[in-house]
């Protein structure tokens, strides 16, 4: 059974090229080490720039498998110098009824 998650990018000064290109290859390369479903995801900007993703790991143990795989932690690497995370309520869209967000293509 897949989980379907929501994560906050927040991009850190001049990075935000970096990080659309990482969000870009993200689901892919867990998809290519089967830890992500085939179910496309759907990643947005929202007004101050915050990128959000929503994708489907494949199972929970998937979630505890990239934590452990080596090629994982080296892109989740490269996303720490480009953004910090935070909670998808921290995103203001996300206290409005219908959240609206620009698409990231």
């Amino acid at each position: 059974m897949g989980r379907i998650v929501m994560v906050a990018y927040r991009p850190k000064v001049g990075k935000e090229a970096d990080l659309e290109a990482l969000v870009r290859t993200h689901v892919p390369k867990l998809q290519g080490l089967g830890l992500a479903t085939q179910r496309m995801p759907v990643t947005m900007r929202a007004a101050d720039g915050t990128v959000v993703e929503v994708f489907e790991w494949s199972s929970p143990d998937a979630i505890e498998q990239a934590h452990a795989n080596a090629d994982v932690q080296a892109m989740w690497a490269d996303f720490a110098e480009a953004c910090d995370y935070l909670p998808i309520a921290e995103v203001p869209e996300a206290a409005r009824l219908f959240s609206e967000f620009e698409a990231l293509d």
